[in-house]
């Protein structure tokens, strides 16, 4: 399902991408300009089906990217109010988005807001995001009329999680005894600690990669990539590594 290469990295139509300024529509007159970031294209495609009826919902879709490199071209060039953003991509991640996009978010009067979009609950990507300038997180079962209300929120400025989701950010910036920052943990792209975790859990390479869409060569270079960041050695001192960390 996933296909970095397809040409994703557009704007919509080009008045979409031309004009930076709110059209009327949708119920009471709401209007948000959205980027949907995600590198299946089935999932894109269910989201823009979903939520994407302008007249109905307010939302207009004006632009879509698969990969970090097209989400910050896409992003830059239509400066939506509100991007959703999945945590793990082709490129480097969803943090990797935040950081190249932080001019943009800090912008005072046109700020592009994020809202992380994922099947992930881990709380390592959660506080990952949200630490990368994110302002809310929700996880892929939310239905299509709570995602637009989120998207709303988010764009005027609300924190937006799921329920369970709001304790990992509150543990990790309300607390006091809240963890450090953990430098070994980030060197790794949001993917390499993906593949990590599965291999912490007993997965086969086979397993790993049909699990994440990618290619069992693409699992192995992830792999290598973590032992060496990390200067392991093998998959079981990974294993007793991210046990010590609580990933598995």
């Amino acid at each position: 399902m996933s296909d970095p290469t397809e040409t994703d990295g557009t704007a919509g139509t080009g008045e979409a991408a031309e004009s930076a300024q709110p059209a009327s529509g949708g119920p009471g007159e709401r209007h948000v300009r959205v980027v949907l970031v995600d590198d299946h294209r089935m999932f894109r495609t269910g989201v823009q089906a979903e939520i994407g009826q302008t007249a109905q919902t307010g939302v207009e879709v004006v632009g879509e990217a698969a990969d970090v490199d097209q989400a910050v071209t896409v992003i830059t060039a239509t400066r939506p109010e509100v991007v959703l953003l999945d945590v793990h991509l082709p490129g480097g991640g969803g943090v990797e988005v935040l950081r190249r996009c932080a001019p943009l978010m800090s912008d005072a009067e046109q700020p592009v807001r994020f809202l992380a979009l994922s099947v992930s609950d881990a709380a390592e990507d959660v506080i990952g995001v949200i630490r990368g300038g994110a302002r809310g997180y929700v996880t892929k079962t939310i239905t299509g009329t709570d995602l637009v209300d989120s998207v709303f929120r988010v764009q005027e400025g609300d924190a937006v999680f799921s329920p369970r989701l709001a304790g990992f950010v509150l543990d990790a910036f309300a607390s006091t005894d809240a963890p450090p920052v953990d430098e070994d943990m980030d060197r790794l792209t949001q993917r390499e600690r993906e593949v990590l975790r599965l291999i912490a859990r007993g997965y086969a390479y086979k397993e790993i990669a049909k699990q994440l869409y990618i290619s069992v060569k693409t699992v192995e270079s992830h792999v290598s990539a973590v032992l060496r960041k990390l200067q392991l050695s093998n998959r079981h001192e990974l294993t007793r590594w991210a046990t010590a960390r609580r990933l598995v």
